[in-house]
This record gives structure tokens, C-alpha cells and sequence, in this order.
């Protein structure tokens, strides 16, 4: 093939053709066998996508290819075991291997730069040959692999940061620092270890079924943060000022110590619930402002927030240890419209419930306001949100 003829545009269907060695298509080329492959070994750069095709039993290797313009797909392609670019260092678009059951080799040693990587269901990948590591990604979404680490992935910003369902996952550590959109991790190995030690600002982040979490430098949080089902039994973030929406500590129940001593503001609700050994809430030395509702439930003994100035949303403490001290002073931050919602503070409570529950009266430490006829909390519009606009403040991660 003649130089000129190579970058001439072969008459192909827009997407789905199957394959011509061109090293230009206005769709997607469809690889069938390593032989399509090695046919673009003349291609330094790659205009186009290409897809392997479902029935491709061979393993593929891009010999020579250095960027693909365009996306990388495997989709459905149950009987290939390894995938490959020896040189590939760019991939524009997506790419995307999904449901490639029997895939064990993943070589792409000098890949640098990708758009978005979308794996699921590769029950047999186990590791990465990722040598000069991913640097470069806007979305990062991995399910259902058997991956024991993200070894060969190590971006220093991105959009979205799904890590879901990773059974084999023990450790998630990368140099990131921002994430733009959300960074969600959930229903992986539940011992598995998360460090992020340069990660300076966030969106959303979601937490769910981890053993260890480390952000050290984590200053700004524009969204929410949420905390649920972790085995965690720490968390810290000692540089962290602000959150414009919510923080949620739910159900993670090895927690004996939270700790921001420099949060100051909450643009959204507070949630701490449900955490069996959280004995003491007292991390939060300079929290003045909680724009949302504050909502803390379970058997702690302490609650001190001794910067508190503003809570514009409703005020709900029930535990079933005794917080008589604690509500005193709440009280005292109710009468002087400090906390300008609706307002329940209980101690020695058998069950201890959420915002919008009245907990059964007892002699410690009891203190409520604004119940309705039937002696429920009344989150009307005068706490500015109901038991619905609680929940969606608060709970916008769940």
C-alpha cells in the first residue's frame, strides 16, 4: 500500500465494518484476529476506533500503534485472554472492556493517556502491565474485576473516580489531586486500604466498605462527603476548612474517633448515626456553621461543639447514653437562636431515631420544641426543610 493510499478513507460502513488496514476511518475498525492487528503495524497514529470483535478467540497485540484517536472497545468477547499495545501511549475516547470473561493479560506498558477508562466484568483480571502508569483520564470506572491493587493507574486528576465491586481490591493508592466531579468507592474487598496523600480538593466523595481512608491534605470539599459502612476505625482530615454540602457518617461500626479540627462550615446537613463504638463526638472544634439540618443518633455520651454559631436547618441529638450536660448546652444555643429549626435533644433514649422522630421523654438530659398535636417532631417550613428535604440535604450520596 502507497503512502497516500494508506490515509485515504476505505469504504466503510460508519461503525461496526469489519476490518481494512487503513490508518484512517470515519467509524470503527472491527478487529477479528491478531492478523487485522499486526496489519496497522505501520500506523504510528490510529484515526478512528477500534472494536475486537466478539468472536475473536486470538490474543491481540497492537504492534507499533503509538495513539488511537478515537476509542479502544472489547465488548463481549468471552473467549480472549490477553489484550495488548506495546507502544500505545494515547487513547482519545473511551476505552472500554466489558464482559470479557476469561481475560487475564492486560499489557499496555507505555499507555500514559486516556479520555475514559470503562472496564466491568473481568472475573479472571488480576493485575495490570501498565509499566509507565496512566497519568491522564477524565473518568476512571472499574467494576467486577478480580484486581488486587490499581497498580498502573496513578492519574493526578479526574472527573469521576467509580471503584465498585472489586472483591480482590486491597489497596487503592494514588497521587490524585482533584477530583471534579465525584470519587465513589463501595463494595469492594472490605479490607481494603485507601491513601490518597496529595489529593488538596474534591466535589463528592462517597465511602463505602473500607478498612483504612487517608487524605492528610484534603483542604476543600465543594460537594458532599459520606461515610458509610466502613471498617474504618479512624478518620482525619486536618487540613480540611470547608464542605458546601453534606457530611455523613453512617453505620461504620468499628469508628471510635473522627477528627477535623479545622472544618469550620457545612453548606449542607450533618449526619452522625449509627456508629456503635463513636463514643465521644468532639472533632470538630471550629465548626460554627451547619447551613443544613444537623442529625446525630446512636449511644455516644459527648457531643462538643463548642464553635457552634449557626444551624439553619433542624437540630436532632438522640442517643441511649446520657447527654444531659451536652443538651444543657444546646439548649441554651436554642434560646439564643443559635439553632433555628425545629429542635430535640435526648439522652437514655431506648431507640434512638433520626431527624423527624420524638424520642420517649425521660429525666436526663431531655429537651424538645416544636413537636405537633401528635407530639412529633414538626420539621415544617420553619425549620427549613421537611423530613424529605432532610433527606435529600443530607443523604444525596446514599
Amino acid at each position: 500500500m502507497s503512502p497516500l493510499a494508506r490515509f485515504v478513507l476505505p469504504a466503510l460502513a460508519a461503525a461496526g465494518t469489519a476490518f481494512a488496514a487503513s490508518c484512517s476511518v470515519s467509524g470503527t475498525s472491527t478487529l477479528q484476529s491478531q492478523g487485522d492487528a499486526t496489519a496497522l503495524a505501520s500506523c504510528k497514529t490510529f484515526s478512528g476506533s477500534i472494536a475486537i470483535a466478539t468472536g475473536t478467540t486470538d490474543a491481540i497485540n497492537l504492534p507499533n500503534v503509538q495513539e488511537i484517536d478515537g476509542d479502544f472497545v472489547a465488548n463481549n468477547v468471552s473467549l480472549i485472554t490477553s489484550i495488548g499495545a506495546d507502544s500505545l501511549s494515547t487513547i482519545t475516547g473511551k476505552f472500554i472492556l466489558n464482559e470479557i470473561q476469561v481475560l487475564s493479560t492486560l499489557n499496555f506498558p507505555r499507555l500514559t493517556t486516556v479520555n475514559d477508562i470503562e472496564w466491568n466484568a473481568l472475573p479472571n483480571l488480576q493485575q495490570l502491565t501498565f509499566t509507565s502508569s496512566v497519568t491522564k483520564a477524565g473518568t476512571i470506572n472499574i467494576q467486577n474485576t478480580e484486581l488486587g491493587s490499581l497498580d498502573g493507574i496513578n492519574v493526578q486528576s479526574v472527573d469521576t473516580f467509580y471503584i465498585a465491586n472489586n472483591r480482590y481490591l486491597s489497596d487503592i493508592t494514588l497521587q490524585l489531586g482533584n477530583v471534579s466531579t465525584s470519587l465513589i468507592l463501595e463494595a469492594n474487598n472490605p479490607s481494603v486500604n485507601v491513601s490518597f496523600p496529595n489529593l488538596i480538593w474534591a466535589y463528592n466523595m462517597t465511602f463505602r466498605n473500607c478498612s483504612s481512608i487517608s487524605v492528610p491534605s484534603l483542604a476543600s470539599l465543594n460537594g458532599s462527603m459520606g461515610f458509610y459502612g466502613n471498617d474504618i476505625q479512624t478518620f482525619a482530615a486536618p487540613n480540611l476548612t470547608d464542605v458546601g454540602g453534606s457530611l455523613s457518617f453512617v453505620s461504620n461500626t468499628q469508628l471510635t474517633n473522627i477528627s477535623l479540627p479545622l472544618l469550620t462550615s457545612l453548606g449542607g446537613g450533618f449526619q452522625i448515626a449509627n456508629n456503635t463504638e463513636l463514643k465521644i463526638i468532639d472533632g470538630f472544634p471550629k465548626l460554627k456553621t451547619i447551613v443544613g439540618a444537623l442529625d446525630f443518633n446512636g449511644n455516644f455520651t459527648d457531643v462538643q461543639l463548642p464553635s457552634l454559631g449557626d444551624v439553619r436547618g433542624a437540630f436532632n441529638i438522640q442517643s441511649s447514653g446520657d447527654l444531659t450536660k451536652a443538651c444543657a448546652n444546646f439548649q441554651t444555643l436554642k434560646s439564643s437562636s443559635v439553632i433555628k429549626g425545629s429542635y430535640v435533644c435526648q439522652g437514655s433514649v431506648a431507640k434512638p431515631g433520626g431527624a423527624g422522630t420524638t424520642p420517649t421523654p425521660t429525666s436526663s438530659g431531655a429537651a424538645t420544641s416544636k413537636t405537633g398535636a401528635a407530639g412529633r417532631l414538626d420539621v415544617s417550613s420553619s425549620a427549613v426543610m421537611g423530613v424529605s428535604g432532610i433527606l435529600a440535604a443530607m443523604f444525596g450520596l446514599l
